[in-house]
């Protein structure tokens, strides 16, 4: 019982670190969903050919795999 008690005090003494630190700069609102997130943009479909080019083998006579259908 008394590992209990312990194991509250230590998680409730780094909980209480972490508010400190944060400052004015925690956010604790949870999900945003809406104009408010930042997210990064979705990588366009010619890179990701670009990237599946640059990723095939360059052994002379090998045959290049075709791209999978999405």
């Amino acid at each position: 019982m008394w590992k209990i008690a312990v194991g509250f005090v230590l998680f409730a003494a780094l909980g209480m670190f972490v508010i400190i630190k944060g400052g004015d700069n925690l956010d604790m609102s949870g999900e945003k969903h809406g104009g408010d997130t930042s997210h990064a943009p979705a990588a366009t479909p010619a890179a990701d050919a670009t990237a599946s080019a640059a990723a095939a083998p360059l052994v002379p006579g090998a045959a290049a795999a075709p791209a999978p259908a999405k």
